[in-house]
């Protein structure tokens, strides 16, 4: 099995704070019960499916978000990357 997933990890999370808004917005608006269930209980297939696909280390990538580059690092590049640069 490939430890790749088969769809992105970031549009799945995209996909899912849609859809947790959505069901928020609908339920604010007064959309009937059953599309406001319909929302939420799709808010919670996508980590489900998530789980079944890759496990709890998927689940934790897409739950928790992604870490940032420190500040002030610049791009990140290696010393020997830097001396090539400079001129």
């Amino acid at each position: 099995m490939s430890t790749q997933p088969s769809v992105p990890v970031a549009r799945t999370r995209i996909k899912l704070v849609v859809f947790a808004a959505a069901t928020i917005v609908a339920a604010a608006v007064g959309l009937p019960g059953p599309a406001v269930a319909a929302l939420a209980l799709t808010s919670l297939a996508i980590p489900l499916a998530v789980v079944l696909a890759g496990g709890a280390p998927l689940l934790r990538e897409l739950l928790l978000p992604p870490s940032r580059p420190p500040v002030g690092r610049g791009l990140g590049h290696t010393p020997e990357e830097r001396e090539r640069f400079v001129t």
